[in-house]
């Protein structure tokens, strides 16, 4: 469970006094009482409710989505470096926290009180994602060198995302070298097929190998990783759908679109796991903005429709009005104000 934090000014106060080098008897100059250290406790700072910060867990999250971060993008998938760095800066912001697909789609939502979760998802492991230097570091104007970089600025802005990969990931890295540096510094390795075949052109065999060796790939680069999140390529669902989820090698928690809007919550009845909406990264000059990030993150921010945490990770709190969306699974953590 979330402790509630002291402010830092609390704490500086209580630095203060304890600098003083108290003792009991009477102050040198003033005469009178001096108070002890031990005296000097700062007083618990109460933890704001959450009909104060406003909190429903029940809200919407935005899943985005990325490909290419190029100079001169080349198609409505590609962004410019500057671009990312400016939506990231722009969530960081507004409150939002970025968790992974996996907590996401699982309910494990671990945020500051008040703050929004957003899922931040790159499919095609290419290599403006991620690229390593001689040194092990990342190369400039990558995403996870500008993500680094946006957490340095921001520090309630988490450097966590959910890298959907195919077979020989981060060519100019290496599979095996790009997939161990991201599980050690926190990010989500997780499937998007080997060869990012369209798996409804597939019968259900073909598209249960073509998830398979995905699985597979990832675990021979790096050996141990759990994968339980699967991005579809290209959107396109698998007949029957059930074979996105379980296979021969493979069971998924999550499995994720193309879509075009945001996720309800994970808390909800109507939250699909198996077909889960993102959202394309879009300016809002764009084409099809209208169902890009840019738009959705104003539409978010204007209603009242967005998921705002409570801060405590084992609780899901929400408008009692809102009772009738919340699944059965989560009646026992319900929160209702």
């Amino acid at each position: 469970m979330r402790h509630p934090l002291v402010p830092l000014g609390a704490l500086a106060g209580a630095a203060a006094l304890l600098a003083t080098g108290c003792s009991t008897g009477p102050s040198p100059t003033s005469g009178h009482p001096r108070t002890t250290a031990s005296q000097a406790a700062v007083a618990p700072v109460a933890a704001k409710g959450p009909a104060e910060v406003g909190a429903n867990e029940l809200g919407q999250v935005p899943v985005l989505m990325y490909h290419q971060l190029v100079d001169r993008p080349a198609g409505v998938y590609d962004r410019t470096p500057a671009d990312f760095r400016a939506e990231l800066e722009r969530l960081a912001r507004e409150d939002y926290v970025p968790v992974t697909a996996r907590d996401f789609q699982t309910g494990r939502i671990d945020i500051p009180a008040g703050a929004h979760p957003v899922v931040l998802t790159f499919d095609d492991s290419t290599n403006s994602q991620v690229r390593l230097g001689a040194d092990g570091s990342p190369a400039p104007d990558t995403a996870v060198a500008i993500l680094a970089e946006t957490a340095k600025k921001y520090p309630a802005f988490k450097p966590v995302a959910t890298f959907f990969v195919n077979a020989d990931a981060f060519s100019a890295t290496g599979s095996a070298k790009a997939l161990t540096w991201l599980k050690a510094h926190g990010y989500e390795v997780a499937n998007h097929t080997d060869r990012h075949e369209n798996l409804r052109s597939l019968d259900q065999a073909g598209a249960a190998r073509a998830i398979s060796a995905g699985q597979q790939a990832i675990e021979k680069a790096a050996p141990g990783t759990r994968v339980t999140s699967l991005a579809l390529p290209f959107g396109a669902m698998p007949e029957p759908a059930a074979v996105a989820a379980r296979g021969t090698g493979y069971r998924y928690d999550g499995v994720y679109l193309v879509g075009a809007n945001p996720s309800v919550s994970p808390f909800a009845k109507a939250f699909t796991p198996g077909a889960i909406p993102r959202i394309r990264s879009a300016g809002p000059k764009d084409e099809d903005a209208e169902f890009g990030s840019s738009r959705w993150l104003d539409k978010l921010a204007a209603g009242k429709s967005r998921y705002v945490s409570d801060g405590n990770p084992d609780t899901v709190a929400f408008p009692r009005a809102a009772q009738n969306e919340l699944s059965p699974a989560f009646a026992k953590r319900a929160l209702p104000y």
